[in-house]
């Protein structure tokens, strides 16, 4: 009577485990074909991506073509990962994980707005032509010549050799380029 029971739970179990294999198995197959075709296009459209931005910008503009590059990477496997989850069947978790990401990306830009600040005025400092490495400056009431543009800082070298490093939100607020001597 024992022995039949459990005979008759194992015969249950493995059947609904077959049946749910039967049903996933489709949908796994074709979300493991959507993963490599994704991986292939993305891949394909960053290094386009890169090429066409690397021809765009100056050697001393490539940070900025990286952090395009960059940003554009993370959105392009972001939605690939939700679809994946959605032709798997789990539209309701990638659904969940796409407005969770998106108020966690809100906190972290509210938190990070300095940083944020300071890697746009980077960006507008790369692009302009008027401020370049080598150039004499004075930011607020301090003089330099232009060493390093970065992202999120600018370098002067001072009068007496000692390097200035100033975050960029505050060299683009003011600076003056001194005339060529």
């Amino acid at each position: 009577m024992v022995a039949e029971f459990i005979l008759h739970i194992v015969d249950q179990t493995l059947r609904g485990l077959l049946e749910g294999v039967e049903t996933a198995l489709p949908r796994v197959i074709a979300g493991l074909v959507f993963a490599l075709v994704a991986y292939v296009a993305i891949r394909l459209i960053l290094a386009a991506l890169k090429a066409s931005l690397g021809r765009y910008y100056t050697e001393r503009q490539q940070l900025v073509a990286q952090l395009f590059v960059a940003v554009a990477g993370i959105f392009l496997w972001f939605a690939a990962a939700l679809t994946f989850l959605k032709i798997v069947g789990m539209g309701d978790i990638a659904a969940s994980l796409g407005t969770a990401v998106g108020f966690i990306a809100l906190g972290v830009s509210y938190a990070l707005s300095a940083m944020i600040e300071d890697t746009v005025a980077g960006v507008y400092l790369l692009r302009d032509p008027d401020f370049e490495i080598g150039d004499r400056v004075a930011v607020g009431g301090t003089e330099g010549t232009v060493s390093a543009i970065e992202l999120r800082k600018s370098r002067f070298t001072l009068e007496d050799g000692d390097t200035w490093v100033v975050a960029n939100r505050d060299v683009e607020a003011k600076w003056t380029k001194h005339a060529e001597e």
